[in-house]
């Protein structure tokens, strides 16, 4: 699944998330259950539009929900089977998760710039039996946000987790149509992932930056393939 992996976050409607299929987009991230931002859209209308996906596109669950129970709950009322944790959730309830729900996909998140790169390793050991993958970040210390800051960190920092992390590793934060394929040849992820950075003036997606971000990735991934 996370060979080539491309996902685009913070989907707003069945509209925009129509044209971010028909650009080549197979993981569409639906953000809910927010501390800093507001969602996209609500959860009636986000699990709405989750129903209408079609394989091999497929609808992400991203959340800071931090309890299995809340995860699990969340995950099946929206009909969705991979869910992207970004909250300090416990060892013991990702194991729990996982013992409860083996066929539920489990991305854990790993926020550059709010934890130190030991500090980031160390949850990678502690957690990667209980996960399937992790996705890097940036921490925005002026807003507090934690993913959706459309900025980008320190690539060498998530370089080193690539290397050292036993599970598939997706880059994030701050990446566009200008900066993906550099990203990629630097950090050599399994996939990448975009939110503000393929929004126009209005907010919404542009499919010309949506189209032109699948390319380049696609190009980038066959360069370090």
């Amino acid at each position: 699944m996370f060979q080539d992996f491309i996902q685009v976050a913070g989907v707003k409607d069945q509209a925009e998330a129509d044209s971010l299929v028909r650009c080549g987009v197979r993981f569409l991230g639906f953000p809910l259950r927010l501390p800093v931002h507001k969602a996209d859209l609500g959860e009636q209308e986000a699990a709405a539009v989750i129903r209408t996906l079609k394989p091999p596109a497929r609808g992400v669950l991203i959340t800071y929900l931090d309890r299995a129970d809340d995860v699990m709950e969340f995950c099946d009322s929206l009909g969705v089977s991979i869910v992207q944790l970004h909250g300090d959730i416990a060892v013991d309830e990702l194991r729990h998760l996982k013992e409860r729900r083996p066929a539920l996909t489990v991305v854990k998140s790993l926020v550059v710039g709010l934890h130190p790169a030991a500090e980031l390793l160390a949850t990678i050991e502690g957690t990667a039996p209980h996960v399937d993958a992790y996705i890097t970040d940036t921490f925005d210390p002026q807003t507090g946000a934690s993913g959706a800051t459309g900025k980008t960190h320190d690539w060498k920092v998530s370089r080193q987790l690539v290397l050292q992390s036993p599970r598939p590793v997706i880059l994030a934060g701050g990446l566009n149509p200008d900066n993906v394929r550099e990203a990629i040849l630097a950090v050599r992820p399994a996939g990448v992932d975009a939110h503000t950075g393929l929004e126009d003036a209005s907010g919404r997606k542009s499919e010309a930056k949506v189209r032109t971000f699948v390319r380049e990735a696609q190009e980038a991934f066959r360069l370090t393939g």
